[in-house]
C-alpha cells in the first residue's frame, strides 16, 4: 500500500486543523460563518466525509494491519507507544506542517516493518515446506512437549516438579559383616574404590573418565560435550560404601558443573543409564533434590529421541536441536534392541518423580511396537528399523546388541511390584525361546548361550552374555512351578561357565568373547577378543548367585577376580583395562571406565556384604548396576516401613 493513501486529509486547510495536537477543528474555526451557531449545509458535508475517512482509517490500522497498535501511535501520536508523551506545551504549538512529516516518516517507517515481517514468514514457510515430513512432525511433537514442560512451570529446569516427601527405600544402609574376614575382605574393595576415586579426583576431575597410564582425562564420543561421566556413575556407590566426604564434593560439583545445554551428540543409551540412572539412585538414596531435578532436566532433554514414525528411539541425539540418527553399520539404519529396550526403568521413574506421564508413555509405546512383530522362533532380532517399523537382519544375542533388553522385560515387572503383567509375560517367553533355540552344552559340559544369524548358530559367548546367569536366578521365582529350579540351576551353569573363561587365562580375568568350536572350550581365539575393560558382567553373576544361594564359591571366585585386578590392573594413577589377559605380561589400553566404579566394585562390595544392603525385593538395579527402589503401592510401603 503506497504511503500517500494512508492520509487522504492532507490538503492544507484541513490537514491543518487536524495536524494541530491541541486545536481540534482550528482550521476551520477562521472561516467567517453566515451564523454565528451553525455551518452552512457544504461544510457539513464536507466536515462529514473527512470524519468518515478518518474513522476508515483508523478500523482499517486496527484490523488488517501488523502491529497495529504500534503503526497508530506512530501515526496520531508521533512517538513510539513505549515512550512518554512530553509534558507542557510544545507539542501542542508544534504548528501543523511539521506534524504532517512526522506522520508520513512514521506511516513509512511502519510499512517498511509490515514489509520486512511479511519476508521473514515467507522466508521460513519456505524453509518449512522444505524439510522432509519426518522432520515436520518431529518439530511438531516437540513444540507440543515444550508447551505442556511451560505449563507445568518446568522449562527443563525442575522448577516445576511436585513437592515430594522423601522417604529413604528400605536397605539405603546396611550393616557391617560379623565375620571379620568378610569384613575384612569388604573392606580391601572399599580402598580400591577410594584408590580409583582420588587418582580419577587427582588427574581427571571433571572430566569423563581418567587415562591412568598417561595420567589424564579421556572422554568417549558416547557422551559428547557433557562432562563429569565417573562422577555421575559413582555417586551411589561412594553413598553405599559410607564415604561421605567423597559424596558430597560430588553433590557439588553436579550442583556447580553438570551441564546438559551443549551443542552435542551423544548416545541415548549411554547416557541414560549412566548420567539419568545416576543421578536418579543418588536421589533414592540421598533425597538431594539437586539429583532429581537434573535427573527430570536431563529426561526431558532425551525425549526428542523418540520422535520417529514408530517411537522406537533413535541411537543418537544432538541434544540442542533434537535431531537424531542411528549408527551407520547398524543394519541399514536400524535402532538396537538392547539400545532402545534399555530405557524402561529409568524411565518409568522419571514420570513417578516428575509427575509427567510422557516418559512413561513413550517407554510403553516401545513394547506396543514389538508386540505387533512376529518373532523369528520366538526370538528378538538385534535390529529394527524406527521408520518401516520391520526388523532388520535376523541376529539374535543375549550378548552384545540384546542383552539388557531382556534384562529389562524381568525388572520391569520386579519394579512393579510384581504387577507388570506385560511385561513379565514378554520376558519369560523370550526365555524360553532362549532355552530352546541358544542354550548349548559343549562337548566338556560347559552351558553356554550361542548366537542366532539368521537360523545359524555361532558357538560364541561374550563377556556381556555372562550377566544372564544372575538374570536366571534373579527370576527363577516368578517363573512356572515347575521351572523354579531349572532358572536357579541354569543361572549356577553360566556362572561356572563364566568362571572358567577367567580360569583359563593367563591373568584370571575373562576376555571379551569366548568360543567352543575347533576343540576350544570358554577360550578367545581371536586378538580381537582377547582384551579386558574392567567388565563387571561375570562378578554381578556371582553377585546374585551368592544372595540366592549363600554358597561360598561365589564368594571365593569374587575374591580371585580382586586378587587379580589388584596384580595386573592397578597402576599408579588408577585401574586400567588389559589388552590380551592371555599374555605373560600386561599391555594396558589407559582407561579407567567410569563403570569400573558404578558396577565393577559395587558389585563386588555387596558380594561381601550382608543381604540386608540393597536387599533384592526392595530394589532393582539398572544396567549399569544404579539401585532403583521398587515402586509399591501405599499400603504395602506402610506395612514395610512398620516392620
Amino acid at each position: 500500500m503506497p504511503a500517500p493513501s494512508l492520509l487522504p486529509f492532507s490538503s492544507p486547510p484541513l490537514g491543518a486543523g487536524l495536524g494541530g495536537g491541541g486545536g481540534g477543528l482550528g482550521g476551520l474555526s477562521a472561516r467567517k460563518l453566515s451564523s454565528p451557531g451553525a455551518f452552512r449545509l457544504t461544510e457539513k458535508f464536507v466536515l462529514l466525509l473527512v470524519f468518515s475517512a478518518f474513522i476508515t482509517l483508523c478500523f482499517g490500522a486496527i484490523f488488517f494491519l501488523p502491529d497495529s497498535s504500534k503503526l497508530l501511535s506512530g501515526v496520531f501520536f508521533h512517538h513510539p507507544p513505549s515512550e512518554q508523551r512530553p509534558s507542557g506545551g510544545e507539542e501542542e504549538a508544534g504548528g501543523g506542517a511539521g506534524s504532517r512529516e512526522d506522520a508520513v516518516a512514521a506511516a513509512a517507517e511502519n510499512l517498511a516493518k509490515i514489509k520486512e515481517d511479511h519476508e521473514r514468514a515467507l522466508r521460513e514457510a519456505k524453509e518449512t515446506l522444505q524439510k522432509q515430513p519426518d522432520e515436520i512432525q518431529r518439530d511438531i511433537l516437540q513444540d507440543k512437549e515444550k508447551v505442556a514442560r511451560d505449563n507445568r512451570g518446568g522449562g527443563g529446569q525442575g522448577t516445576g516438579l511436585p513437592v515430594l516427601l522423601f522417604r529413604q527405600p528400605i536397605g539405603a544402609v546396611g550393616r557391617e559383616p560379623t565375620d571379620p574376614v568378610i569384613r575384612q575382605k569388604r573392606d580391601k574393595i572399599k580402598e580400591m574404590m577410594k584408590y580409583a576415586w582420588d587418582n580419577y579426583k587427582r588427574y581427571a576431575w571433571g572430566l569423563n573418565e581418567l587415562k591412568p597410564v598417561s595420567k589424564q582425562g579421556h572422554s568417549s564420543n558416547l557422551f559428547g560435550n557433557i562432562q563429569g561421566a565417573t562422577i555421575v556413575d559413582a555417586l551411589d556407590t561412594l553413598y553405599i560404601m559410607e564415604m561421605r566426604d567423597e559424596f558430597a564434593e560430588a553433590k557439588e560439583w553436579v550442583e556447580k558443573h553438570l551441564d546438559f545445554n551443549v551443542n552435542a551428540e551423544v548416545s541415548v543409551f549411554e547416557v541414560n543409564i549412566r548420567f539419568v540412572g545416576g543421578l536418579l539412585s543418588a536421589y533414592y538414596l540421598s533425597g538431594e533434590e539437586v539429583f532429581r531435578r537434573k535427573a527430570v532436566e536431563l529426561g526431558e532433554k532425551l525425549l526428542a529421541a523418540f520422535s520417529t514414525p514408530t517411537g522406537i528411539p533413535w541411537a543418537l541425539l544432538n541434544i540442542k536441536s533434537g535431531i537424531g540418527r542411528n549408527w551407520p553399520w547398524a543394519s541399514g539404519g536400524s535402532s538396537i534392541l538392547a539400545e532402545f529396550g534399555t530405557l524402561h526403568l529409568e524411565f518409568v521413574h522419571l514420570s513417578h518423580l516428575s509427575g509427567n506421564p510422557v516418559f512413561a508413555e513413550k517407554v510403553m509405546n516401545i513394547r506396543k511396537v514389538l508386540n505387533r512383530l512376529d518373532k523369528p522362533q520366538g526370538l528378538y532380532p538385534n535390529y529394527l528399523n524406527p521408520n518401516s517399523g520391520q526388523w532388520g537382519q535376523n541376529h539374535v544375542s543375549i550378548g552384545g546388541l540384546g542383552d539388557s533388553f531382556y534384562e529389562y522385560l524381568l525388572k520391569a515387572w520386579l519394579m512393579s511390584d510384581k504387577t507388570d503383567e506385560e511385561g513379565k509375560k514378554m520376558y519369560y517367553d523370550a526365555v524360553q525361546s532362549i532355552k530352546t533355540h541358544l542354550i548349548r552344552k559343549s562337548s566338556g559340559g560347559l552351558t553356554y548361550i550361542a548366537e542366532w544369524k539368521g537360523g545359524l548358530l555361532e558357538h560364541k559367548m561374550g563377556h556381556l552374555t555372562c550377566f544372564a546367569g544372575g538374570m536366571f536366578v534373579l527370576g527363577a521365582d516368578g517363573a512356572p512351578s515347575d521351572m523354579t529350579g531349572l532358572h536357579i540351576e541354569l543361572g549356577a551353569e553360566i556362572a561356572r561357565t563364566c568362571h572358567e573363561s577367567y580360569d583359563r587365562t593367563t591373568m584370571k580375568l575373562g576376555p571379551e568373547a569366548f568360543r567352543f568350536d575347533g576343540g576350544v572350550e570358554a577360550i578367545a581365539t581371536r586378538q580381537n577378543e582377547k582384551y579386558y575393560i574392567l567388565r563387571p558382567e561375570v562378578i554381578e553373576t556371582y553377585m546374585y548367585m551368592w544372595r540366592f544361594t549363600h554358597d561360598t564359591k561365589y564368594r571365593q571366585w569374587g575374591w580371585e577376580a580382586v586378587e587379580a585386578l589388584e596384580q595386573h590392573c592397578k597402576l599408579n594413577g588408577g585401574y586400567s583395562g588389559i589388552r590380551d589377559v592371555y599374555a605373560n605380561h600386561p599391555s594396558h589400553d589407559d582407561v579407567q571406565q567410569s563403570f569400573y566404579l558404578a558396577e565393577t566394585l559395587k558389585y563386588l562390595y555387596l558380594l561381601f556384604s550382608d543381604d540386608d544392603l540393597l536387599p533384592l525385593e526392595h530394589w532393582v538395579f539398572n544396567t549399569e548396576a544404579h539401585p532403583l527402589p521398587v515402586l509399591r503401592k501405599d499400603n504395602k510401603e506402610k506395612e514395610d516401613n512398620s516392620k
